[in-house]
């Protein structure tokens, strides 16, 4: 377990998470846990919401080597015979089913298969813990610590505000709880989906002035390492029984089973949504590579 007063010596200190972040683009984390730790915000009718939050350092029971994060890819769409909700074995590096179908799929060079891939692709997403300063929906959540999921939009704000655009803005570790910022949450409906781009950290300051209160908060995290243990995964060949039942053995019309069969590879021609990241792109450059 890390030690406190070690943390507090370090506050300010940037370069394990740019090194982490340095290597995400072939790192694996990931994970699911206990619906009741996780926070998430409400919006009102017109899709509008407001929070404050801060996001917190690597968890006391993760000790020095752990991350305030974790990186996590997952499936979720509903087939003929029912739904599959499950983490991605890429997570772990390891092969996925869903992904090796979705490569059979994509490369037989037919446009209706392609648009089932973009419906279940894998998706991204990351988990923290945060500290919530502010929440008007749910004022009973406010001092508590909870996970957070979000997706890549919101991790862009953070790594921005560890790698600031412009001179004249101060780096900053969102995670530190003496040099940090409370991140103030702004969710808007823009197409139909929702929007965090007025999202933004405020100005630096301490969580909390009481170091004994601060290092409270620490002590109540949730593991994020515990996120990808071997128990939250599904094994190759469950993941692929429940894709067959989910699928009703396969969601290929007939009539593209003999060209999905002897399809070559061909070049993605992909035409990316707005709300599709760079993580999306590099899957289907994947697809048509593999």
């Amino acid at each position: 377990m890390t030690d406190f007063s070690k943390l507090k010596k370090s506050s300010g200190n940037l370069d394990k998470l740019t090194k982490a972040i340095e290597q995400l683009s072939s790192s694996s984390e990931g994970g699911k846990s206990d619906k009741d730790n996780y926070w998430k915000p409400e919006v009102d009718k017109a899709g509008n919401g407001l929070a404050v939050i801060r996001f917190l350092p690597a968890a006391a029971v993760d000790g020095d080597d752990g991350l305030p994060w974790a990186k996590i890819f997952g499936h979720g769409f509903q087939g003929p015979g029912g739904w599959l909700i499950d983490n991605c074995l890429t997570t772990k590096g390891q092969q996925c089913p869903v992904c090796e179908h979705n490569n059979k799929l994509w490369n037989s060079g037919i446009e209706a298969n392609k648009e089932i891939v973009r419906k279940q692709k894998r998706k991204l997403s990351y988990i923290a813990n945060v500290y919530i300063v502010s929440d008007p929906k749910h004022p009973e959540n406010e001092g508590q610590v909870k996970l957070f999921k979000f997706g890549a939009k919101i991790f862009e704000k953070v790594t921005g505000a560890m790698n600031p655009s412009f001179e004249d803005e101060v780096a900053i570790n969102p995670f530190d709880m003496w040099k940090g910022a409370n991140f103030k949450l702004k969710i808007t409906k823009v197409a139909g989906y929702q929007n965090y781009d007025k999202s933004e950290f405020m100005s630096s300051t301490a969580l909390l002035e009481d170091d004994d209160e601060l290092e409270k908060i620490w002590k109540s995290q949730h593991s994020l390492t515990a996120l990808t243990a071997d128990k939250e995964f599904k094994s190759y060949d469950d993941l692929k029984a429940r894709l067959d039942k989910v699928l009703g053995a396969t969601d290929v019309p007939k009539t593209t089973v003999e060209t999905l069969k002897a399809a070559p590879k061909k070049a993605v021609t992909a035409d990316i949504s707005e709300d599709e990241t760079d993580e999306d792109l590099a899957y289907f450059s994947k697809l048509a590579e593999d």
